[in-house]
């Protein structure tokens, strides 16, 4: 009998093959669902706000409340100068969140299972953050790396701690993400087995209890691919908090 590995869900296939000069541009399943969930984010917020009503429609009250949550976020976390940036951080949140749902789905493809995305994600973030800290206050951004009341014979020992605490700001934001979403479909891959595996031979009542524990892992990973998304943008604000307000 063929056996899966739980890690063939993962696999980049090339879909259709383009290469121009050398450079590959090959349409993957990866970019099928990176431009699939773009579409579906699109259709959502043209739905909801085609013809806005003073009393909102189910559909346009969930944008609002989407909005409304992110929003909080920014004002807790950055400030009021970090509202300008709202744009940005509402698609970051609203994209991870919905690559995380349409991975759930039976037979669909999780883009954020992969650490090239996710690393590609945090990294993006990160250097723009440096750019707009060296951009608002030039410089000064760098008291960032050197707290106000230290002494100065551990300024050396403090600014390379500091460096490095800030230069692994990127893999921690990127392999979270990526670690929770593969681990959590791994799982579900593997108590399907199970499952499959008992009705074949016939044990349909031990079957119930795999079954079961798909059933509360399916909601734990709803939830997950939520709060993901959620400490994604809540630590890129507070990065951002950092590059508008580098002075400790």
């Amino acid at each position: 009998m063929k056996t899966f590995s739980p890690l063939e869900q993962f696999e980049i296939l090339i879909l259709i093959p383009i290469r121009v000069l050398e450079m590959d541009f090959s349409i993957t399943n990866i970019s099928i669902y990176l431009f699939l969930t773009t579409g579906l984010i699109s259709l959502f917020f043209i739905a909801a706000f085609a013809d806005p009503q003073l009393l909102p429609t189910r559909l346009q009250a969930l944008a609002e409340m989407a909005f409304t949550f992110v929003l909080s976020i920014i004002k807790q976390q950055a400030g009021s100068r970090g509202l300008f940036f709202f744009p940005f951080l509402f698609l970051i949140f609203f994209f991870i969140f919905s690559l995380n749902i349409i991975g759930l789905l039976p037979f669909a493809f999780t883009p954020t299972s992969h650490l090239l995305i996710t690393f590609t994600f945090a990294l993006s973030c990160n250097l723009a953050f440096v750019f707009i800290g060296f951009e608002e206050h030039g410089y000064k951004f760098l008291k960032l790396f050197i707290p106000s009341g230290g002494p100065i014979w551990l300024f050396p020992l403090i600014i390379v701690i500091e460096f490095v605490s800030y230069s692994i700001r990127t893999f921690s934001l990127s392999i979270r993400l990526f670690a929770n979403l593969m681990s959590g479909h791994t799982l579900l891959h593997i108590l399907s087995s199970f499952t499959t595996a008992f009705i074949k031979a016939g044990y349909l009542t031990i079957s119930l209890f795999p079954a079961l524990l798909i059933f509360a892992v399916f909601i734990l990973e709803l939830g997950i691919a939520f709060l993901q998304a959620y400490v994604f943008v809540i630590l890129l604000c507070i990065y951002l908090n950092d590059s508008l307000h580098p002075g400790h």
